[in-house]
């Protein structure tokens, strides 16, 4: 089953950057050194910040569900439209000040060449490897959007839902299980605050009663742990900030600090369980499809050729009276 599903994976890949005419060379004559640009700036910035990583691919992940790549997430005020850093899906994101610097560093090289949104891509995968996890090549293209989706962003993944629904927002936007859990598996580093998984602790869906798939020790823990809702708490209590599988491993010992971490093992059933087991035996299972997985959402609906454009800014987009960022083919 594992290997038919990352067959599969593969070829979505395959569909999905034909289609989107993403390329690893984009950058080749115009901005060459844009890979070492942007992992000298992730290192610096995990360097100050052990969180950084974890920011930086959280950025990637809710701009792609959100009308695609396109660097959306970023804009705090797009003419006419309420920006997505509003958006529930949204709320405490954090790290905006670390793609500015990456931003301002890829400029003073390449000025109005690379996109806000290609930078998020590069960033995230700069993030994981750096960090002990896989690498692979970027694909290039994207362009940033002049309009934002609050409603999109209100609608995002969220850490109190059940499988179903998770399911269901990753098959909108062209992901399967697979995915689903790989992608997942991106919090084996980072932080949540208690806010968003307390309701667990104690009086689960209005119960009384902790959740019955949170282990009791573990629970212990976390009850030590939160002193305030905006305690922030490792999402991996074993290897914290080391990018591996002992997400998977957790899960199966019933230590998954989301209620929408857990539901991915505990669900009984669900295809997404044998995933789980699939990915906590072998590191090497959960890195190669955790490379498919990131390359097949870097492709969700990218802007490409003339539309878009290359922000100056990320939080801003450009003033059309004004030089622009210009294209790169």
């Amino acid at each position: 089953m594992g290997s038919f599903s990352f067959f599969l994976s593969f070829l979505c890949v395959f569909f999905v950057t034909s289609y989107a005419q993403l390329t690893e060379n984009f950058y080749d004559q115009t901005c060459p050194r844009l890979p070492n640009i942007v992992r000298r700036e992730v290192k610096r910035a995990i360097e100050t910040d052990i969180r950084a990583g974890a920011k930086l691919i959280r950025f990637h992940f809710h701009d792609c569900f959100v009308q695609g790549c396109d660097g959306s997430v970023l804009l705090e005020d797009p003419p006419g439209f309420e920006t997505e850093l509003n958006g529930l899906g949204n709320l405490g994101i954090q790290g905006i000040e670390i793609i500015d610097a990456i931003k301002a560093a890829v400029e003073i090289e390449c000025p109005g060449v690379v996109s806000c949104a290609d930078i998020l891509a590069q960033a995230s995968k700069d993030s994981v490897d750096v960090q002990g996890g896989p690498s692979w090549r970027v694909l290039y293209g994207r362009r940033d959007s002049r309009t934002a989706n609050k409603t999109g962003a209100d609608n995002l993944p969220s850490p109190f839902e059940n499988l179903d629904p998770l399911v269901k927002k990753f098959a909108d936007v062209g992901l399967n299980e697979t995915d689903l859990v790989a992608l997942s598996g991106a919090h084996t580093f980072g932080r949540s605050r208690c806010v968003f998984f307390s309701g667990r602790l104690s009086n689960f869906s209005g119960s009384g009663q902790p959740d019955p798939t949170l282990d009791p020790t573990y629970r212990q823990e976390l009850l030590s742990a939160c002193t305030s809702q905006d305690t922030r708490v490792n999402f991996d209590p074993t290897t914290p900030d080391k990018f591996d599988k002992n997400y998977f491993t957790n899960l199966r010992a019933n230590k998954g600090l989301l209620q929408s971490d857990q539901v991915l093992h505990s669900t009984q059933g669900a295809k997404t369980v044998e995933i789980v087991r699939l990915m906590a035996l072998k590191q090497e299972t959960f890195f190669r499809q955790f490379r498919l997985s990131m390359i097949k959402m870097g492709n969700i609906k990218p802007l490409t050729g003339s539309q878009g454009e290359i922000r100056r800014n990320c939080r801003r987009v450009n003033d059309l009276g004004s030089e622009t960022g210009h294209d790169v083919m």
